[in-house]
């Protein structure tokens, strides 16, 4: 079989890695792919978001399924445009993406079907959002509707960083049109989660929970960013609170799509608050998270083709979805100055044993020579049979990994330790 994965970041390699172990695939292309992915694909020079020329390549070199892995080419129909084209793919059509596309229709899905969430209230005039926050609870949240490279959400401490918060969006467009529309709710308090799920619109099979590290800084100091390392299964998680978010949350999401004639196939990622009133969302996604993907993956014992094209022809159901018992956790490394300004183009070196357990994320290839060219540089991942042999093993792994400027953070896992015990 001939693949194809459309995208460029750790989180397609960790699923480039993962479908490797398929003795049917016979040659994985990435579109763009990135330095790091070519050593386990073909790279095509072809953007995520240049829908017309993906397609004409998936029907020239006669794909047999593709994978769309980003939010963006999801939300402006790639699934649609590959399928037309008689193109097996995995991920939601662009009316199903919406649910990630637009946080405004995903708070008035949940509202509509009693999904647990937070209050809320949407705004497309300024005026009208900074009046709303002057008798405002504050913390609270102030959120860009449409999709903004995961930056899109502020929790605003003080009543000035949410005015600050709204006319960055609203009034500078700091965002584009992703800001002309607003959501600001509730801020709540717990633990976070994150549960991917795969899903053919009837059938959803959870994957293992993760533990996303989203702060620049050690104990979770510092500006968000996109992820500085994972651990799973999220010790929170527990066996009653999952099967509660199944019945409360999972379940009623799919059905709700359904009936409003959206229904979803493919990797929905639930993002979870287990506050003391129970478990409520605070944001879907409608692909494979990142870096959550670099944990979860390593530890699908079944067949990861096998499981996505059961989402893409309904029979999930009658496919197994097994995830081994150990622990994963997953570091990554970073340009210094991530998430703000930082410098690239320097040589990445690994261990031929690092090698094996690392995802590239920002890299490119320069001649023969693997060079920084992001933010998110690389993420490597241990297995292990208890989260502190899997924490030790992450960083000792990720010791091999070498570049000039890198940066990393030292405490990944640790909340995890102190919630087990």
């Amino acid at each position: 079989m001939r693949i194809l994965v459309v995208g460029g970041g750790g989180r397609e390699h960790a699923i480039i890695k993962a479908l490797k172990k398929n003795p049917n695939i016979t040659e994985i292309f990435a579109a763009p792919g990135n330095g790091g992915i070519a050593q386990d694909a073909t790279c095509v020079p072809i953007g995520a978001l240049e829908i017309d020329k993906l397609v004409e390549f998936a029907y020239t070199n006669k794909i047999d399924y593709a994978i769309v892995a980003p939010d963006d080419p999801l939300v402006l129909g790639c699934v649609d445009a590959m399928e037309a084209h008689g193109i097996p793919c995995f991920g939601p059509c662009a009316n199903a993406a919406i649910i990630e596309g637009s946080k405004v229709f995903a708070k008035d899905l949940m509202k509509k079907y009693g999904i647990p969430t937070a209050k809320y209230e949407t705004f497309t005039c300024a005026a009208d959002a900074l009046a709303y926050l002057e008798n405002a609870p504050i913390p609270t949240v102030v959120k860009a509707d449409g999709l903004a490279l995961g930056k899109g959400v502020i929790i605003a401490q003080t009543r000035e960083e949410a005015r600050r918060a709204v006319r960055d969006m609203m009034e500078d467009g700091i965002f584009g049109k992703s800001g002309s529309r607003i959501v600001i709710e509730e801020f709540l308090t717990g633990p976070e989660v994150s549960v991917l799920a795969f899903t053919d619109g009837k059938t959803v099979k959870p994957m293992v929970s993760s533990m996303d590290h989203k702060r620049a800084g050690d104990h979770d100091t510092g500006l968000n960013t996109g992820g500085m390392g994972t651990v799973a299964p999220n010790p929170y998680y527990t066996e009653f609170i999952a099967q509660q978010c199944m019945e409360e949350i999972f379940l009623p999401t799919v059905a709700a799509m359904n009936t409003e004639g959206r229904t979803f196939k493919g990797c929905l990622y639930f993002g979870l608050m287990l506050t003391p009133d129970g478990p409520k969302v605070i944001e879907y996604n409608c692909r494979f998270g990142d870096p959550e993907t670099q944990v979860v993956l390593p530890l699908l014992e079944s067949d990861l083709l096998t499981v996505m094209q059961a989402t893409t022809n309904g029979t999930l159901a009658e496919t197994d979805v097994v995830f081994s018992k150990k622990h994963a956790c997953c570091v990554i490394w970073t340009s210094s100055g991530y998430p703000k300004a930082y410098q690239k183009g320097y040589e990445i070196t690994m261990t031929s044993e690092a090698a094996k357990h690392t995802y590239v994320a920002g890299a490119k290839l320069e001649g023969n020579k693997l060079v920084t060219s992001g933010g998110r540089v690389t993420g490597t991942t241990a297995v292990a049979d208890c989260l502190e042999d899997a924490i030790r093993e992450a960083y000792r792994l990720s010791d091999g990994v070498c570049f000039e400027n890198a940066y990393r953070r030292s405490d990944i896992g640790q909340r995890a330790l102190q919630a087990k015990q």
